[in-house]
């Protein structure tokens, strides 16, 4: 199958990855409403074509938290997105900076700070959620810096993990021990291509990041559990001061969807968000990203940088996205897709893709720049 889109990949990576691993990037929470609609809302956003214009010279560079970059896009911190390639971060932090745009560490990653920033040329950003533990926070922020990420992406809406049946359906939520770990081995025993590659060149099969403070037990069969222990419920706005504190820094807060809330993270000194429903991942039900963007970049763009995800699988989408009022977006399921799929390889074939959708939607538009790019360009 040859790929000719992000879906085209979501295909691809269904058919090499094991069950387990290709749902919990493909789900969402409870009934999946909220994830339907990221991608059917988006889908739904109708743009106005213009003729007669000379777009001949298209200029997709932007510049966020005094950064220039080829694209206005990142790609979105993804868990456990290491076990989708060998060394999956490394492999994708490769492929952003050879895009030109930021890639995203999550801070339950695979691979840890170190060895992604040993495989990066370029800085990328970390992505941080509210622990309980605060000294390990302050000591994974230390290690941030030290590896060079220019920019924290903390992340607010998951107090608590939501609830995917997919993963409980798949054997990699609600499976521990032995029948769980063998449960998920027959899975990976059927994808005879990942298997070599991730199952045995692959390892360590750890969270690369929490690592020092589970010791031996890190392995992905802890990750849910991990998650349920530590993320603290008790986070309010005011901790935001202990991160400020921490970290000098770009700020951005990773899921706001109300803009009271958008308006209170740059009181107290954000330097941006992303509207975000975690992709539909956390509370179903919520308004997907592209009906709730356009009030929050109302109310707050004037202050700090708007980044959205959610729903966003071609460069038409980034489009409607910015025209929707942000300034940039992160992939993320997209990114996962061309991972799983065919690794580094596949997500800088992705990117050129998003990259060349984006020429003609900004083309058949009659825009030239990224600046350019605003409600102007709806059909009202």
């Amino acid at each position: 199958m040859i790929a000719a889109s992000a879906l085209d990949y979501r295909e691809l990576a269904r058919r090499r990855l094991p069950r387990f691993l290709f749902e919990y990037i493909d789900g969402g929470s409870y009934a999946e409403v909220t994830l339907d609609r990221n991608v059917t809302d988006l889908k739904d956003v109708a743009l106005r074509q213009r003729v007669l214009r000379d777009v001949s010279q298209i200029d997709l560079t932007t510049r966020m938290f005094d950064q220039d970059f080829a694209l206005p896009v990142a790609l979105a911190p993804i868990g456990l997105a290491g076990m989708n390639a060998r060394r999956g971060e490394c492999q994708a932090v490769r492929a952003a900076n050879a895009a030109g745009i930021p890639f995203t560490l999550s801070t339950v990653s695979a691979c840890n700070i170190e060895e992604v920033a040993e495989a990066a040329s370029a800085p990328f950003w970390f992505q941080l959620y509210m622990i309980r533990d605060r000294a390990f926070m302050r000591d994974l922020m230390a290690r941030a810096v030290a590896a060079g990420c220019t920019a924290l992406v903390f992340t607010v809406d998951m107090p608590v993990p939501g609830s995917r049946y997919r993963d409980y359906h798949s054997g990699l939520a609600g499976a521990p021990g032995f029948l769980g770990g063998m449960r998920r081995a027959t899975q990976g025993a059927m994808r005879p291509g990942w298997a070599w590659d991730v199952g045995i060149h692959g390892r360590p099969h750890n969270l690369g990041n929490v690592a020092p403070v589970l010791g031996e037990k890190s392995g992905i069969e802890d990750f849910f559990a991990w998650m349920r222990d530590n993320f603290d419920p008790t986070v309010t706005w005011d901790d935001l001061d202990f991160i400020r504190s921490e970290w000098d820094g770009p700020l951005i807060i990773k899921g706001i969807l109300d803009p009271e809330d958008a308006v209170r993270a740059a009181d107290l000194g954000a330097n941006g968000l992303v509207v975000s429903n975690h992709g539909g991942r956390q509370l179903d039900g919520v308004p997907s990203t592209a009906k709730a963007l356009p009030a929050i970049a109302e109310a707050a763009g004037d202050r700090l940088t708007i980044l959205a995800d959610g729903g966003i699988r071609s460069g038409l989408d980034v489009v409607r996205m910015l025209a929707l009022g942000a300034q940039g977006v992160l992939l993320g399921r997209a990114w996962a897709y061309a991972l799983g799929a065919k690794g580094e390889a596949g997500i800088s074939h992705m990117l050129s893709l998003v990259e060349a959708e984006m020429r003609v939607a900004m083309s058949l538009t009659g825009v030239t720049s990224i600046a350019d790019i605003s409600s102007d360009i709806l059909v009202r």
